[in-house]
């Protein structure tokens, strides 16, 4: 799921191509992408976008007139824009928006169609699509706090709770915790000060350093390859490879078709953090540490005395 820096780079690519811009015409090739019907989406037509934003996870278009588009592209969801003398393609996807100089097309990979578009007019509609999450990037240390120990979550489950923190999800929360050195599972609500301090550091560092990093490769280019896989992150999607930090072999957890990765010399003391599937299978044979788990891997012919 696109998460704070892949929707700032969407909202870059964008400002620059729709605000100022009519929106004259729209195709829904699927009708369950529209989720409101009052206003309906053809009173948005004929308007200028006056600003583009991000509210959570969701991409709004503000358009003349106090009328709003929400759109949330959840797992799969992805744009792609076509310059007005490109023809226009013939897999529609979703939905095309066209505007007065380009088209924006909507795609989603995979066959569950999760992505919705929402028409809103006026602030307070608006605001019923805000999960109400905390803006990490505008706060201070002492709301985040404040904020982090409003449920009793583990600090993966607080940091990907929308309602808690906005714009961040599974593959941010896996490198903001890695650079703060803490444990996925680690309670919330047992953080000392300084481990709240260094985890509040991270996940600004991590944020900004990630949307100002994929703005410059992107450049002026629309972005075509939104993903929460990258080669320079440090142990998201890394299973099995080494930490960039320790060298020692990322591990994950697998949980409700959700990964996550962490390193157990930076963030566990050693200790390998129990996947709920294979716990339970092996039970008492779950190795405890990576050493252990070093010793079962079977040993390759090069490595044998």
């Amino acid at each position: 799921m696109p998460e704070l820096p892949d929707i700032e780079l969407y909202l870059h690519a964008l400002r620059g191509r729709v605000v100022g811009e009519r929106l004259e015409d729209f195709e829904l090739t699927n009708p369950f992408l529209l989720r409101t019907v009052d206003p309906p989406l053809s009173a948005t037509m004929g308007r200028t976008v006056i600003a583009v934003a991000r509210l959570g996870k969701r991409i709004v278009f503000q358009l003349e007139g106090e009328f709003f588009l929400v759109l949330h592209l959840m797992v799969a969801g992805r744009l792609q824009w076509h310059e007005p003398e490109s023809r226009t393609p013939k897999r529609r996807g979703l939905a095309l928006f066209h505007f007065s100089n380009g088209h924006l097309r909507l795609t989603e990979a995979g066959k569950k169609r999760r992505a919705s578009l929402h028409v809103a007019r006026g602030a307070v509609a608006l605001s019923e699509h805000d999960p109400g999450g905390l803006e990490v990037l505008d706060c201070s240390l002492e709301a985040f706090a404040d904020r982090l120990v409003l449920e009793s979550h583990t600090l993966k489950r607080s940091l990907c709770d929308p309602t808690l923190f906005s714009g961040i999800g599974n593959a941010y929360s896996d490198e903001i915790l890695h650079a703060a050195q803490l444990s996925p599972f680690s309670l919330a609500r047992d953080l000392d000060s300084g481990e709240t301090a260094k985890l509040f550091d991270s996940v600004r560092v991590t944020l900004q350093m990630w949307r100002e990093r994929l703005i410059e490769q992107a450049g002026e280019v629309f972005p075509s390859k939104v993903t929460a896989f990258r080669p320079e992150m440090a142990v998201h999607g890394k299973y099995g490879e080494p930490c960039p930090v320790c060298a020692t072999t990322v591990q994950r957890i697998v949980y409700a078709q959700r990964e996550t990765n962490y390193c157990p010399a930076c963030q566990t003391e050693g200790r390998l953090l129990k996947d709920r599937a294979l716990s339970r299978l092996l039970k008492s044979d779950w190795p405890q540490t990576t050493e252990q788990l070093e010793e079962r891997r079977p040993r390759r012919p090069s490595e044998a005395d």
